[in-house]
């Protein structure tokens, strides 16, 4: 899943992205208000996690902008402790949720599980499919009980699938929400990258639809 980070402290930015790269999540930064908005705007993302103090334009307007033109992402604005004017602010402007400056980053990624959680649907904690079982609070996989080592790459894959379990899912779709915005993968490298992971957990799981894509199908089917 990919998250916005806009900040325009360096240092704060960094180590949101550092913490959320831990936890199987791709980060992109903005920098200020401007760029956040046009990304946020133009790209997909699972969620936000948005500075009201910022250059160019505050987090507060780009909030408003974002609501104003139909987007749904759940967001997570960053104020100063003490200013209870930003949090009641940032509420009405469509915040889902707030964290005061300085914060702990175990709780903003707790804060963050839970908006993903509850935008998706999902109230389970880990998935199955069939003796697939995969941990979400401690990003592990395992198969039959056996524990089993994958890349970040493998994991955010598997996720996706994991998470539209019954559909379809194009080539296109795991390129955009698998890999960082700035890569750009050979042809071939989902393929591989698939092809890879059934030998990890098992070649009848992961599905392949020929011309449309790959299917981690539900228990009837």
């Amino acid at each position: 899943m990919r998250i916005l980070i806009v900040e325009d402290e360096r240092k704060i930015a960094d180590l949101i992205a550092d913490v959320l790269q831990s936890e199987g999540l791709i980060p992109e930064i903005a920098s200020d208000g401007e760029e956040g908005w046009f990304l946020g705007s133009t790209e997909t993302y699972a969620a936000a996690i948005l500075d009201v103090g910022l250059p160019k334009r505050d987090g507060i307007s780009v909030l408003r902008k974002w609501r104003d033109e139909g987007l749904d992402m759940p967001v997570i604005l960053l104020t100063a402790r003490a200013n209870w004017n930003e949090r009641v602010a940032g509420i009405d402007a469509g915040a889902d949720d707030y964290l005061g400056k300085p914060f702990q980053m175990e709780e903003l990624i707790a804060r963050l599980r839970a908006l993903l959680r509850r935008s998706t649907g999902q109230k389970k904690t880990t998935l199955e499919a069939g003796p697939l079982r995969v941990d979400l609070r401690q990003m592990r996989v395992s198969v039959d009980g056996r524990p089993l080592k994958i890349t970040p790459l493998e994991y955010r894959l598997l996720h996706y699938l994991m998470h539209h379990r019954g559909e379809v899912v194009t080539q296109e779709d795991l390129v955009e929400n698998i890999y960082h915005r700035d890569q750009e993968p050979d042809s071939n490298a989902v393929e591989v990258l698939v092809g890879r992971l059934r030998r990890k957990i098992g070649g009848d799981i992961i599905q392949t639809r020929r011309g449309f894509g790959y299917l981690i199908a539900e228990e009837d089917a």
